[in-house]
């Protein structure tokens, strides 16, 4: 048991060391795929859904986010609620800043997300407490950052100039793609979550993966803000 423990903290670590070098890239909408919603034009939920899920189950900076958000949720109800109030956060302004063409700098805004990361983890570390003697709604937080996140998403969408003909319900479709890309990759999250936590090896290791988590999030945030001050792509 305590071999397995090892193994799947093992998996994690090199799950965020991925993610921490190759985020950037990963962030994007590209290829065929920008050129299909580059070209759009009227309705097309289909493809747009689709576009949202793989969005979201290859952008790492969300995933990881969510990782320290459900790391010490253990009910069901508790998860749905946090997860809930993300989900709530990032609709808002990706609809929001696409439709009504809120810009703001994508590396700016991904510096950010990259600090929610970081942030996250230094609660579950205990941090506030620790330092600051309080601790900040964490469910307030993590509303505020899924807001933030959201306009990360929108950032993706707005480079590609979207037609305004049938916007409204591609981005309808895009959110509702979104929404489904997270909850299929929450649901690995926590079998794999799940599964570490059955083990002798999570008491020891939570602390040291957050850890990991919190300089992952401090490397997006840093791979960002020198994109920005020396002219980098986002």
């Amino acid at each position: 048991m305590r071999r397995a423990g090892v193994h799947i903290a093992a998996g994690a670590a090199a799950l965020l060391a991925w993610a921490a070098a190759g985020l950037a890239a990963a962030h994007e909408i590209g290829g065929t795929d920008a050129a299909f919603v580059a070209a759009a034009t009227g309705p097309d939920p289909v493809p747009f859904l689709y576009l949202g899920a793989k969005h979201m189950v290859t952008g790492y900076d969300h995933l990881l986010f969510l990782v320290g958000v459900i790391f010490f949720l253990y009910r069901l109800p508790q998860i749905a609620l946090y997860v809930s109030l993300f989900s709530l956060g990032h609709s808002i302004t990706l609809l929001a800043g696409v439709f009504f063409d809120l810009h703001v700098d994508p590396r700016l805004v991904d510096a950010v997300i990259g600090l929610s990361v970081a942030y996250k983890a230094f609660d579950n570390l205990g941090g506030f407490r620790t330092v600051f003697g309080a601790q900040p709604d964490p469910r307030g937080a993590v509303l505020f950052f899924g807001l933030i996140h959201g306009f990360g998403l929108a950032t993706k969408l707005q480079a590609l100039q979207l037609s305004g003909d049938g916007l409204l319900p591609n981005l309808i479709a895009f959110n509702v793609g979104v929404e489904l890309g997270q909850f299929l990759a929450l649901a690995l999250i926590l079998l794999v979550m799940t599964a570490w936590r059955r083990t002798r090896s999570f008491a020891a290791l939570a602390a040291s993966a957050n850890v990991l988590l919190m300089l992952a999030g401090f490397i997006l945030c840093g791979q960002q803000l020198a994109a920005y001050a020396f002219g980098g792509p986002a």
